[in-house]
């Protein structure tokens, strides 16, 4: 027991790193797994662990590989991982250090072309109600693509051809590889901020998923989405979509047909002018034909004919109107007759003197004041009796309450 080496901790965890970087097979490793617990330190370094149905495996990406990551790793993503085994001396654990990760099954590119889609989509870059309407005749037309490509030619040719009235004015930046995106942000931000054209034109020509990457750039895609400048997004042939033609305004399906879109046909207006113009005149010669006739129609009126006429007319009305005036005149002072009549009747069967007449009297005293109570004279007291016919001076013998 004494004869035996006593080895430190460190020693022994040394020990096996060097065995396990001793193996070639180990130091040029590809593991397939599932991602989980993926933390991104502070200091720029990724952790994770590996796992499948029988085990897991501890992971680290250091922060200069995983700058290079085109995707955004998530927990649940399957994963081919590239790396070497080694171990942790502080910990003893041995782990895999990582130096690159693609996604299983996708390519890189297409899982963080799905993954920037769905975040700009959830921030509303791709809003309807965002996108400008693109100016009907514009006078300043900017391009930002490459100044050497075939794109830009076709571009030029088709703009010349349909408008020659607008300046085009081109923006030559690369539109492939890892400078590309920067440049066409700036060019973009450029034409905004000196106002260089009403509407933007940005794209290539076609080419690859690698080859069309800087318009999938999130740069790129809030640069237009800041525009005020209304852009146009031509990347590609018909089947290639980018992030770029989903912010864009407006998305042509080629380089070409965003210069058909961009500007209207001179040919197709001066033809709309043609037309709007016969239009117009054959307008004013029915307009003319209606004034002729309406002229002729009040030209063929009485009243021009016979100066005489409207004067006739008005004193045969006026003679209707003084006999409908002295028909109604009278029937008012007949309605009048026949009320008088009538209130009359009323006033006279009133009248004190009808009950004279059927028998009774009136007494009054000799100042005219009519008896009521036999209270109101004395025996001896002159009074005055009137009758239906004649009136009677009596003197008050006796009296009886």
């Amino acid at each position: 027991m004494e004869d035996r080496r006593i080895y430190a901790v460190s020693e022994v965890n040394q020990y096996i790193k060097n065995l396990l970087e001793d193996q070639p097979g180990l130091q040029n490793v590809l593991i397939r797994g599932e991602l989980s617990n993926y933390k991104v330190h502070a200091s720029g370094h990724h952790y994770f662990t590996l796992k499948d149905e029988g085990g897991v495996l501890r992971g680290v990406m250091y922060k200069s590989s995983a700058m290079k990551l085109r995707f955004r790793p998530d927990n649940g993503m399957k994963v081919i991982a590239a790396g070497r085994i080694s171990v942790y001396s502080r910990d003893g654990a041995y782990q895999l250090y990582c130096t690159h990760l693609s996604a299983d099954g996708v390519g890189d590119l297409h899982v963080a072309f799905e993954q920037l889609k769905e975040k700009l989509y959830r921030e509303g870059l791709f809003d309807p109600a965002h996108k400008k309407p693109l100016p009907p005749f514009p006078k300043r037309i900017a391009i930002v693509t490459s100044g050497s490509g075939a794109a830009v030619h076709d571009m030029i040719r088709i703009l010349r051809h349909r408008y020659p009235l607008a300046k085009v004015l081109l923006l030559p930046v690369r539109v492939q590889g890892a400078e590309a995106p920067a440049e066409i942000v700036g060019a973009i931000r450029y034409a905004n901020r000196w106002q260089l054209g009403d509407v933007l034109i940005t794209g290539r020509g076609g080419g690859s998923l690698e080859d069309l990457w800087a318009f999938n750039d999130e740069r790129v895609a809030r640069a237009i989405y800041d525009s005020e400048i209304p852009v146009i997004s031509a990347v590609g042939h018909e089947p290639d979509v980018t992030i770029a033609d989903f912010v864009a305004d407006r998305r042509a399906s080629t380089p070409s047909n965003a210069a058909e879109i961009a500007v209207p046909d001179v040919k197709e207006l001066l033809r709309g002018l043609q037309n709007k113009s016969g239009r117009l005149t054959q307008a004013e010669f029915n307009l003319l034909d209606r004034r002729k006739q309406q002229l002729q129609y009040l030209a063929d009126k009485r009243a021009l004919t016979d100066a005489m006429a409207i004067f006739q007319d008005r004193r045969q009305q006026l003679d209707y109107l003084q006999e409908k005036m002295a028909a109604i005149a009278r029937m008012q002072l007949e309605q009048r007759y026949r009320r008088f009549g009538q209130t009359a009747a009323k006033l006279d069967a009133l009248s004190p003197l009808q009950v004279l007449g059927r028998g009774y009297a009136l007494a009054q005293s000799e100042d005219g004041s009519v008896l009521r109570s036999a209270k109101q004279v004395a025996p001896g007291t002159q009074i005055r009796v009137r009758l239906h016919e004649g009136e009677l001076h009596c003197t008050v013998n006796d009296k009886r309450e």
